[in-house]
């Protein structure tokens, strides 16, 4: 009579999931409290060029989890892949690729970004919006970051739930 008990997978498949786990907690933590908690909270802060600051500098400090996080993903998403032709871990690949593609993206046009001004201080009327006397570089790549961190945390959302999904 066939087991009802799963086989456990090798040991090196299961270090690679450890892996994509840390690093998505790390990746998706950061850009939740980022969004729902310190963007809106920077707009207490009176003078719009020192919210560029503070914000910069926080992301460059973060930045360095970014990259831990996003390594640890891919490097155990690669390593745990091996053979497994499921419709949903094929839609598992598109999206470590899409937290992947748009993480670095993010990572490229924030240093842009935060070098529009010295030490960061790019004017903001919060931690999501350019101020108007950012001028219009400034705010084209801010509205840019915007849109990639959104494409990023939900390709984090959805990788959360395809991962779950392929656990069962």
């Amino acid at each position: 009579m066939p087991s009802l008990r799963r086989r456990p997978d090798p040991v090196p498949a299961q270090l690679g999931r450890v892996a994509q786990d840390l690093g998505l907690a790390a990746l998706l933590g950061g850009n939740l409290f980022g969004r729902l908690a310190f963007h809106p909270s920077v707009a207490g802060i009176s003078d719009p060029r020192e919210r560029g600051k503070v914000v910069n500098a926080a992301w460059r400090r973060y930045g360095t989890v970014n990259s831990l996080g996003l390594a640890a993903l891919t490097a155990g998403w690669a390593s745990s892949r091996q053979g497994d032709e499921r419709p949903l871990a094929r839609v598992k690949d598109v999206l470590v690729g899409t937290v992947a593609v748009t993480g670095l993206a993010t990572a490229v046009e924030g240093v842009r970004f935060s070098r529009q001004a010295p030490g960061g201080a790019v004017a903001l009327e919060d931690g999501d919006t350019a101020a108007p006397e950012a001028g219009g570089t400034a705010r084209r790549n801010k509205r840019s970051l915007t849109v990639l961190g959104t494409v990023n945390a939900l390709s984090e959302v959805g990788l959360v739930a395809v991962s779950a999904a392929l656990r069962d």
